[in-house]
């Protein structure tokens, strides 16, 4: 006799196991409130929603998986019956109410959010403004690729009454107006003469809905002002203005689908009032390039001989150097190739998918000369300089064809 039970038992449970768990799916346990479980849904739902993910397979199944899940967690019966028995006991259950079980995950989002269960303009839901906020961050960010958390304050659906105002959520239809929000006045203009003028419901302020018992923590209002966090990816060589969309994220209201966060994101200005200067910090950038000034004295831009490390944005150290006898001019310009921003990942998969791929670095010098010179020095360097000058006859009026001075030439 306990053959049959053992081997009905061992047909039901690899159905039972196949099934994924409906308080995982919505990233919940099992001692979630009613609250919680609509909070999920409503994230969730949103997230894996067939308009958001299109042609994406693994998106679509999950957006049913969730909707069957919060179908059966959102009633307190179907709940019970699924936390004791499970996915069978509550299949048996549909079926002993003359259901197959099956249900429209469409309709199901169409009743929680209002419209038709798809975004946009398929939906014909009123859609809400979008948000615009600029976030700077500095340029090392965009050489190496970094995050940044941010809040804003926003308008949000009031959690404690999910959006509908009231404490108990019943919402009635407003007696006044009938459900329409307006209603219909007569003003007399004349004696037999009137004019009817459609206004706002005075009473459910143009809802066209009331509640008894206002929620307490919104007033009534369905909505309130919260501070939202996200985060903000920063990808190596994004320019600056880049616009990062956050789709849905900004303020919400039960009568619209929620705008875009839209964040522009630009460049910190560089200077000594960071915690940590470094070469980096003073970089200039245009583009994919970038732009770097170096001082030199009289001595190493006229005979060379020097070196200098230059600390790059990721850390990593650019050698200068010249020579002895190598001459470097005011204003002389050296282009470093493979130094500069690396190539933004969606550039180069529009151009080529090779490797990494940088800019150049231009070197700008910069040489300074001594604000005076000691007698001696300059009685010596004088006459070293006359004596190469007639030597070698330099004459920079004559080359240029300008009329020469009456005295002596400087050059």
């Amino acid at each position: 006799m306990l053959l049959l039970p053992t081997f009905l038992l061992c047909c039901l449970l690899p159905l039972a196991l196949c099934a994924e768990d409906f308080y995982k799916l919505l990233n919940l346990d099992k001692s979630a409130s009613d609250r919680d479980i609509k909070k999920a849904y409503r994230l969730l739902s949103k997230k894996y929603h067939p308009d958001k993910n299109p042609g994406n397979e693994s998106a679509s199944e999950k957006f049913v998986q969730i909707a069957e899940a919060y179908d059966a967690l959102s009633t307190p019966e179907t709940r019970r019956i699924y936390d004791q028995y499970g996915h069978e006991g509550l299949k048996q259950h549909q079926q002993g109410r003359g259901g197959s079980g099956a249900h429209d995950p469409f309709d199901l989002f169409s009743r929680f959010f209002g419209g038709s269960g798809h975004f946009g303009h398929q939906s014909g839901q009123r859609r809400g403004p979008d948000m615009e906020v600029k976030i700077s961050v500095p340029l090392r960010d965009f050489y190496t690729g970094n995050e940044h958390e941010f809040s804003i304050e926003k308008q949000q659906i009031c959690e404690e009454c999910e959006g509908s105002g009231s404490a108990d959520g019943v919402v009635e239809e407003c007696g006044q107006c009938g459900g329409r929000g307006v209603v219909v006045r007569k003003h007399q203009l004349a004696l037999g003469i009137f004019q009817q003028v459609q206004m706002q419901c005075d009473r459910c302020g143009g809802k066209g809905k009331s509640v008894k018992h206002v929620c307490k923590v919104c007033g009534g209002a369905r909505v309130g002002k919260k501070m939202s966090s996200h985060v903000l990816h920063v990808e190596k060589g994004m320019p600056k203005g880049a616009r990062v969309t956050y789709e849905n994220e900004a303020d919400e209201s039960p009568d619209w689908e929620a705008g875009d966060l839209v964040v522009h994101v630009g460049e910190k200005e560089a200077g000594f009032q960071e915690a940590v200067t470094h070469d980096g910090t003073f970089f200039r950038r245009k583009g994919r390039d970038v732009f770097w000034k170096e001082v030199l004295g009289l001595r190493e831009a006229w005979m060379g001989d020097w070196e200098r490390n230059l600390t790059h944005l990721d850390g990593h150290v650019v050698r200068l150097s010249r020579k002895r006898g190598q001459v470097v001019q005011p204003g002389q310009v050296e282009v470093l190739h493979g130094e500069g921003m690396p190539v933004w990942l969606q550039e180069q998969e529009q151009e080529s998918a090779g490797e990494e791929e940088y800019g150049k670095l231009y070197v700008e010098y910069t040489v300074v000369l001594p604000d005076q010179v000691e007698k001696p020095m300059e009685k010596d360097f004088w006459a070293l300089w006359e004596k190469w000058r007639k030597k070698i006859g330099v004459n920079l009026e004559k080359d240029k064809g300008r009329p020469l001075p009456r005295g002596k030439s400087e050059l």
